[in-house]
């Protein structure tokens, strides 16, 4: 596909103001700071308590350059069809704010630097976990599963799984079963986040033939996968309990906010089996409340006695 002759333009035409934007509009910070919601919590429940100041902010800091520069490679390989997609249309490479050479060479600076920060100021697990992450979201799911399978988004989430893992051995230098269970958690949480985004951008991504289940399947039946992965997700969660001996915050919050969020997607379901409209952003949008405050409960437990 041609990129439209708006991205043509020359940077020049850009002021500095507008190109340092558009290099941070290529890391994606709202993704960004959904990941490091799921870090630091990790952190301190690896720790049992507040881990060492400085550690947090050399793990944030390059798990944001290395979240960064996952967006900024997935920016780089989707700029043909972001050009045709209302809910993209307005991103650096499109607009021309950034040139795909500058785009692919911000990406490969932010991913090596983030691997060296993360070796020298936390340790080689970490690093590598960052590394992998990297390369899962940009070959994996960028480069071989969005386009081509209905599954895309289920084993391309995985790449955003990989926070919990590298904040908690950031802390220990080693994984254990805790993290693990948060990994699946995010994992099985993925799809009913973002199918119902899918939902409402249907008709955009059926345009540049691009597979998600919004497209490919009728509302009731996403909106029945969205139920299943919810409930999924609820049970992970309680899972977590014994296996880190969580207290009454975590497990209260895990039952509240968990049965909030299956209640939502229930709703998405009902309204699409009855033909209305299924109001799929309103699930969205609960999702990312829910994972924040499960991660808020996983950082608070550790620091109470109860």
């Amino acid at each position: 596909m041609a990129i439209s002759s708006t991205s043509q333009t020359a940077e020049s035409t850009f002021s500095v103001g507008q190109k340092i934007r558009g290099y941070f509009v290529l890391t994606k910070p709202r993704v960004m700071e959904l990941l490091l919601v799921s870090t630091v919590p990790v952190m301190f429940l690896a720790q049992g308590g507040v881990p060492d100041l400085w550690l947090i902010v050399a793990t944030v800091v390059g798990g944001a350059m290395s979240a960064g520069s996952a967006a900024s490679f997935n920016m780089y390989l989707d700029r043909d069809i972001d050009v045709h997609m209302k809910r993209t249309e307005n991103r650096p490479l499109v607009t021309g704010e950034v040139s795909p050479r500058g785009a692919l060479v911000f990406s490969w600076v932010l991913a090596v630097i983030s691997t060296v920060w993360l070796l020298a100021f936390t340790n080689w697990l970490a690093a590598s976990l960052s590394a992998f992450a990297i390369f899962f979201y940009v070959v994996i799911y960028t480069m071989i599963l969005k386009r081509r399978t209905e599954q895309n988004i289920i084993w391309g989430g995985i790449a955003g799984c990989f926070p919990v893992l590298i904040g908690w051995s950031a802390v220990t230098g080693s994984l254990d079963w805790a993290p693990f269970v948060l990994f699946v958690l995010i994992f099985l949480w993925t799809p009913p986040h973002y199918w119902p985004l899918s939902m409402k951008y249907k008709d955009d991504y059926d345009d540049v033939d691009v597979p998600m289940l919004g497209v490919t399947r009728p509302a009731h039946q996403v909106g029945l996968q969205v139920i299943l992965y919810a409930w999924a997700t609820v049970a992970c969660s309680l899972l977590l309990v014994p296996v880190a001996q969580m207290g009454v915050v975590y497990t209260a919050s895990a039952l509240v906010f968990g049965g909030w969020f299956i209640y939502e997607s229930h709703r998405l379901y009902n309204r699409a089996l009855r033909g209305t409209e299924p109001r799929p952003m309103r699930v969205f949008h609960a999702s990312i409340t829910y994972l924040t405050l499960i991660f808020l409960a996983v950082a608070v437990d550790p620091l109470l006695p109860f």
